[in-house]
């Protein structure tokens, strides 16, 4: 609907092919400019389920807040069945193809007077550069186009009453009829003439499919409307099996289910059809009735008040209902294809692809902006990245004594010196892009950006980033300035004694190089390390933040973690959920960062923070369950560990959680006794949480707000077993596993939404963090063999 990622540009050579199955011809200097939303792209061109969202009903269909809400609850449960979904709306002429969550807040308050956009409006708005909410019918057109096969909508247009004499028929048939898509509804709108509905669809040859399990007809607000439809079935995979015949056997129209509300908003379904007579009656009396596509938003609209706002709830639930079964459908049609794909479906023969597929290779020819040479802060590439990787690369050159080493000593010892590449966000980046499967070079979907100086150094980080497979196109080389070197010092033992580190190279960056950097690349993921300024952190989380980019900050160190804070004022008030969705401190990290967050920076009496603290409703069993978590053992295998007492002897669970208003996840990395998440949910982001309830013996603990959807989860993952007689490095081991959880991220945003995917989630990172520990390397090259699904 309106996830992250860049939108790739494409232009369609007439309006009038946009539902043929024809090869479409593209051009810059004709047609109709549309953006597909970088994640809507990426998963149509990998297979993975989409499902097309109508943007009328935001802009006229329910008033501002709850058009917003309901929007946001229904990208959530369409993300829940494992789709993505896409809402489609005109801002200022262009189509956009799934809409970031500015553009849908500017769709819903409504501040630019968007249009109602059927087929006969879509070239006069895109002209004018109007803002618009697509209807059913326009919502087909480009679901149509973009290869997208599953629509989910509330209720379909049809024949309006008198329709027989005045001829006025929704647009939304005629679509259906053209539109190789599954349109998911709750019947026809109760306020038309379903019957006559029926029997024009039957004209145009388009299936009625009831999705229960009856042949009943439902009629928006109630289950029943008295007419039977042709078939019926009461599971997804039926349904996609449908759409996927149509496919295999070439034709060109979509496919109706008919979805009932939920049975427990039926009771008042009377009460509402009493209302829609009444302000039918009334639309004859005023001349509304006559007053063409503003006849259905006048009708809900009255409805809404003769109800009290009871058909405003029933039509939400509606909305989301559909959107639920939408994504159950998408998946299964998704799973028949990816079957077909790999040879092991043998319900359809083998096809070619919907020529209306090609937008999305076509669109990757096309990009958001050019690059020329003088332009250093686009990145040419011939694939963008899906996880950018903000801030130092560096040579590390490393001395590890063999014997004890005495600083009263002042003198040199026997040892090993050795130089590798290293640099908090090159470690990251490197792991990422071991464990993420892809192409290699500059095509790799992980892009390190990264200053290197003008001298030796920079040329061997650049060099031997190369040799690894990796982008070299984000590193930037700063004329005259020397690259980032940190020498350590570590004992035999590898654990680190000292070091000196110029890493002043960070600091040399202009502040709007990233941000330009960001609108060109899109990425569904933004990593960002400690070594950068708080004027930059503060230009970049602002950047993600208008497009939607999800955000991982890495502290780095001490002193250098506090500097996300002035990124996190800034933005405070404007972000709906916490301005970074993700942070990994270690314990003596997280403290500091509490503490200045408190503090310094003042943050705990900001009146955002006290409301978010107060809706989680933490009370007297969050606290019952946290006190016999922190009796429970650190490892079942280790007892020699101890317990997990200091979670709550030395706060860490309190600070954490007064921390979840500004960081979402909270990945602790509690060294030899495993890692601690704190984070915070919503029922309907996370519904596999929302079902379970704090289980201390299984180290976690999910407290549900009595007051208001959020949900704060508190899990421990106990430490993977390490073989005792090797040589640790610990240098690169929590980078290592900030890598593997981004790779994890980029391949499954929702990991962190159930107790199943956060486990596998949070035990790939610790094997990532362990192959470190035990290489000699900044990151261990057997991170190859890992697989972050």
């Amino acid at each position: 609907m309106f996830a992250t990622g860049h939108r790739a540009r494409i232009s369609v050579a007439s309006i009038s092919r946009l539902t043929r199955r024809r090869p479409l011809s593209y051009s810059h200097s004709h047609g109709v400019p549309i953006d597909v939303h970088h994640e809507v792209e990426d998963a149509l061109a990998n297979g993975r389920p989409v499902v097309a969202l109508e943007s009328t009903i935001i802009t006229h269909g329910m008033p501002y807040p709850t058009s917003l809400e309901m929007a946001q609850s229904v990208e959530n449960i369409v993300r829940s069945t494992g789709s993505i979904p896409a809402t489609i709306g005109l801002i200022e002429g262009r189509v956009k193809i799934g809409l970031q969550p500015t553009e849908l807040v500017r769709l819903a308050t409504r501040s630019t007077d968007p249009v109602k956009l059927s087929r006969r409006d879509i070239a006069p708005a895109i002209a004018s550069r109007k803002d618009g909410g697509t209807t059913c019918s326009s919502t087909l057109i480009f679901a149509a186009l973009a290869g997208i096969k599953i629509f989910a909508t509330g209720g379909l247009g049809g024949v309006h009453r008198g329709g027989e004499k005045s001829m006025d028929i929704s647009a939304d048939l005629h679509e259906l009829a053209r539109c190789p898509v599954g349109l998911v509804s709750a019947g026809v709108k109760s306020i038309l003439d379903i019957g006559r509905t029926l029997e024009y669809l039957e004209t145009l040859g388009v299936p009625v499919v009831s999705y229960t399990q009856s042949n009943d007809f439902p009629a928006f607000y109630t289950r029943k409307s008295g007419f039977k439809s042709p078939w019926n079935i009461d599971d997804p995979e039926a349904a996609a099996r449908i759409l996927y015949t149509q496919r295999q056997l070439g034709m060109s129209n979509g496919v109706l289910f008919a979805v009932p509300i939920p049975e427990e908003h039926e009771a008042r379904g009377a009460v509402l059809q009493e209302a829609i007579e009444t302000a039918l009656r009334e639309s004859e009396e005023t001349g509304v009735s006559k007053s063409g596509k503003e006849v259905t938003p006048w009708l809900l609209k009255r409805v809404g008040e003769l109800t009290s706002g009871k058909s405003l709830e029933s039509n939400v639930a509606l909305v989301r209902n559909t959107a639920l079964v939408g994504g159950q459908i998408a998946v299964e049609y998704a799973k028949i294809v990816s079957e077909l794909q790999n040879g092991t479906n043998h319900f359809c023969s083998d096809i070619p692809k919907d020529s209306s597929s090609q937008i999305i290779q076509k669109s990757k020819l096309v990009k958001h902006g050019s690059w020329s040479p003088a332009r250093r802060d686009v990145i040419p590439s011939a694939r963008k990245a899906t996880v950018v990787i903000v801030g130092c690369a560096a040579v590390d050159i490393t001395s590890q004594a063999e014997v004890l080493i005495r600083p009263d000593q002042k003198s040199t010892y026997p040892g090993k010196v050795s130089l590798s590449l290293g640099g908090v966000a090159r470690n990251i980046a490197e792991a990422t892009h071991r464990v993420m499967p892809g192409s290699t070079g500059n095509d790799a979907a992980t892009l390190l950006v990264a200053p290197i100086g003008d001298d030796e150094f920079g040329k061997l980080i650049s060099t031997m980033t190369e040799s690894l497979g990796m982008r070299t196109d984000g590193l930037m080389s700063i004329e005259g300035r020397q690259s980032a070197v940190c020498n350590l010092l570590l004992d035999s033992h590898g654990e680190l004694q000292c070091g000196v580190s110029d890493m002043d190279l960070p600091h040399a960056w202009e502040a709007d190089r990233i941000p330009a950097i960001l609108r060109d690349q899109r990425p569904r993921l933004l990593a960002l390390d400690g070594n950068i300024s708080s004027d930059m952190l503060n230009a970049i989380v602002t950047e993600s933040l208008n497009l939607g980019i999800r955000t991982f900050f890495e502290p780095t160190s001490v002193i250098k973690g506090s500097r996300i804070l002035p990124a996190i004022t800034a933005n405070l008030a404007r972000s709906t959920r916490s301005v970074i969705s993700f942070v990994s401190p270690n314990l003596i990290e997280l403290a500091q960062v509490y503490q200045d967050a408190r503090d310094t920076s003042d943050l705990m009496s900001h009146d955002c923070w006290w409301s978010i603290v107060d809706s989680f409703g933490l009370g007297s069993q969050f606290r019952t369950d946290l006190v016999h978590l922190a009796k429970r053992k650190v490892s079942d295998t280790a007892p020699d560990l101890g317990t997990l007492s200091f979670i709550a002897d030395k706060g860490i669970v309190q600070m954490a959680v007064n921390l979840l208003p500004f960081f979402q996840h909270i990945v602790i990395k509690c060294g030899k006794l495993g890692v601690l998440v704190v984070m915070r949910s919503d029922r309907t982001e996370a519904s596999a949480w929302a079902a379970q309830r704090s289980n201390p013996h299984d180290r976690y603990i999910v407290a549900h707000s009595p007051t208001s959807d959020e949900i704060v989860v508190i899990q421990h993952f106990p430490p993977l077993q390490v073989t005792r007689d090797v040589a640790f490095n610990t240098t690169g081991a929590g980078d290592s596993l900030v890598g593997a959880l981004l790779a994890v991220l980029a391949q499954d945003p929702h990991a962190f939404n159930s107790p199943l995917t956060l486990s596998r989630a949070l035990d790939i990172a610790q094997q990532a963090a362990i192959l470190t520990l035990q290489s000699p390397h900044a990151v261990s090259p057997s991170l190859s063999s890992l697989k972050p699904t």
